[in-house]
């Protein structure tokens, strides 16, 4: 059963707006309260908890686990940015007591986390939202446009000069130079490089023919770089570079951002207001607890930015170690409280609202 699920445009929206600060915010909204903080507040809680994953929640984890742990003196948390694939690949193999992913659990790894939770099932609880940005390194040439068929030649390897035709025909104003395009991708396991793989594949299949994936496709070749820090800093140190990254890693490294056109052919700044319009149509395609969404791409919506991501944890609603269990329940209590939501704002991510946020608040409730 399909269950529509809506994040709240303007709640996105005001997240959204606000610049990335690093990860020494102290004071999330004030008066902000809920069931969950309080849950996830034990100053009695113990215990050392692994996980890994999902390098662009990082700056979010390493914010929660210092806010989360201030009130619960006796917890440990250890959170390895080690990419969403080698993530999933740690939960399953049951070295960490969940995984971040920037996508949910596929069919085939599905069945082999379920067989880790053992009495129970492995389920997707989304926890951080953000676009994808088009980052770039050209000097003199800001607010680029690209179309996803001119995305797909450039991180096919097909278009290989930023005076390209098919450039210049979508940047007629632009002074392009001759340089090099640089494309750099995620040289680990990401679920960044699923999702903006998803969305070529769903935008302009003609010119993308590989498959989507976390691992990105060895036959569009290009140059790999490791976690969203490694793209960001690659970028900011190779003129005419490009490549993709989570908005927060943009705004930190103050790269340059393209407009990207969505399925209305219409170029669209990366704003609040258009990331908004792209993930408050998200649908819940999973059943029960499991939580996890379908993003369209290919979107049509009037002034939409068509690349979002969503970050889940990935853990056992059932059949985790009883005191894993209590330390990962009440972490994620937190995480999902309106003060561990409102932490987020200040991060370059947006905090969860309205339907979805009450379905992870239940999805927590359910792990034990």
């Amino acid at each position: 059963m399909k269950y529509a699920g809506r994040l709240a445009a303007v709640a996105l929206a005001g997240a959204l707006s606000l610049a990335a600060c690093g990860t020494d915010n102290n004071n999330p909204q004030a008066g902000a309260t809920s069931s969950a903080a309080a849950a996830g507040n034990d100053a009695g809680l113990s215990g050392t908890i692994n996980a890994a994953g999902s390098s662009a929640q990082a700056n979010a984890i390493t914010e929660w686990t210092k806010n989360f742990t201030a009130t619960n003196p006796g917890v440990t948390l250890n959170y390895q940015p080690s990419g969403s694939g080698a993530g999933v690949q740690s939960f399953i193999q049951g070295t960490v007591a969940f995984a971040g992913s920037d996508s949910a659990l596929k069919e085939d790894e599905a069945p082999q986390a379920d067989a880790r939770c053992k009495t129970g099932k492995a389920i997707n609880i989304p926890m951080v939202t953000g676009p994808v940005a088009v980052v770039y390194n050209l000097p003199g040439v800001d607010g680029i446009q690209l179309s996803p068929k001119t995305l797909a030649g450039i991180f096919n390897s097909k278009i290989t000069k930023w005076d390209d035709a098919a450039i210049k025909a979508e940047n007629p104003d632009a002074q392009l130079p001759s340089t090099p395009i640089q494309a750099f991708h995620r040289s680990d396991e990401s679920g960044t490089s699923d999702n903006f793989t998803k969305f070529l594949k769903a935008t302009a299949e003609a010119d993308w023919p590989h498959e989507p994936g976390k691992a990105w496709p060895a036959e569009a070749k290009g140059q790999g770089s490791k976690g969203s820090d490694g793209i960001a800093s690659s970028v900011k140190d190779t003129e005419g570079a490009i490549s993709y990254v989570e908005l927060s890693y943009a705004e930190n490294s103050a790269l340059q951002t393209a407009k990207v056109a969505n399925g209305a052919g219409e170029f669209v700044e990366l704003t609040a207001e258009s990331a908004a319009k792209t993930v408050e149509t998200a649908e819940i395609t999973g059943t029960g607890n499991d939580l996890a969404l379908s993003i369209d791409y290919a979107t049509k919506t009037p002034g939409a930015y068509p690349i979002v991501l969503v970050t889940y944890e990935i853990t056992c609603e059932k059949g985790l170690p009883a005191e894993e269990a209590k330390v990962v329940k009440s972490f994620l209590q937190y995480t999902a409280s309106d003060e561990g939501q409102a932490a987020l704002t200040e991060l370059g991510y947006a905090p969860l609202s309205g339907e979805l946020l009450t379905k992870v608040r239940t999805a927590v409730e359910a792990i034990s």
